[in-house]
This record gives C-alpha cells, structure tokens and sequence, in this order.
C-alpha cells in the first residue's frame, strides 16, 4: 500500500532571473559621464591647437609675403616689415603707435635682445624714409622671423 507522504511537497531551490543589462549601475554611469567629459575637452583643447597652428602658419605666411613682395627694394622691405611688426604689435594696442626709439625698445623688450635698438633692427626707423637705404636685408628679415616666432610662442601676438 501506499503510504501517505509524511510531511508538505517541496519543490526544489527556485533561483530568480539573472540581472538585466538595463538600466546600468551606478558605476557605469559615472564612467559614462566621465568618458564624455573627457572626450569633450580633448576636443576643445584639439581645437584651441589647430586654430592656433593656423593663425601662426598664417602670420608667417604674410611675413613671407612682405618680404617676397619687397625684395628688390630695401626702403621698402624695411617699411613692409616695420608694418608688419606693427600689425604684429595690435594687442597691445598703444604699442602699435609708438615712434621712432620707443618703439624699438618695445620691440627689445617684447625679443629680449637688444638686436632692434643697437643692430640691424634700427633701420626699421629711418630706412622706409631713405630714397636708397644700405642694410643687411637678410639679417634683418632673419631678425623680424626670430621676433615673429617668439612673439607667437608667446601668444602675445594676433595679427
């Protein structure tokens, strides 16, 4: 015969579902959150360097302008170039309109040399107005191309 069963029928361990994907945890968002932050200021900070790469490449594309414009006529190559550092000059705007020795100071000052007020930087002075002028055009060039360069590492340049 049969025997009744001696106590209540069991069923066996019920496990429950395995964890869904959505919504994430906790952590997970603040990696997301994070990840997109990041992104977004190397982005930013991608953009800064491009733009100022551009503006260099093109002050020293309108140096090489200048210089290839004026290149047969020192008068003009010194005048050309006495602009240009004085478009170069425009933050600080009182600086663009200083005469004559103040303006070669400034111009040491900002190149850390004495190359404007003692060297071939002079004739950036009195040169334009000469109807024939007798300077080293290359060490000048070469001079304005040093002032140019640091001027831009500097970032105190915005032609």
């Amino acid at each position: 015969m049969n025997a009744p069963p001696a106590g209540p029928v069991l069923r066996d361990i019920h496990l429950p579902p395995p964890p869904g994907w959505w919504p994430p945890a906790p952590g997970w968002w603040i990696l997301a959150a994070t990840t997109v932050c990041l992104c977004a200021i190397a982005l930013y900070k991608l953009h800064k360097l491009r733009k100022r790469r551009w503006h260099e490449r093109a002050v020293l594309h309108e140096l090489d302008v200048c210089v290839a414009a004026n290149r047969d006529n020192p008068p003009g190559l010194a005048a050309a170039l006495s602009l240009f550092l004085r478009r170069l000059a425009l933050r600080d705007a009182s600086a663009a309109a200083y005469p004559g020795e103040r303006w070669l100071e400034y111009l040491d000052a900002r190149g850390g040399g004495e190359e404007f007020r003692r060297g071939v930087g002079r004739v950036l002075v009195d040169a334009p107005f000469r109807a024939h002028a007798d300077f080293d055009a290359s060490a000048l060039i070469a001079l304005v191309r040093r002032y140019t360069r640091a001027a831009l590492a500097s970032g105190a340049a915005h032609a």
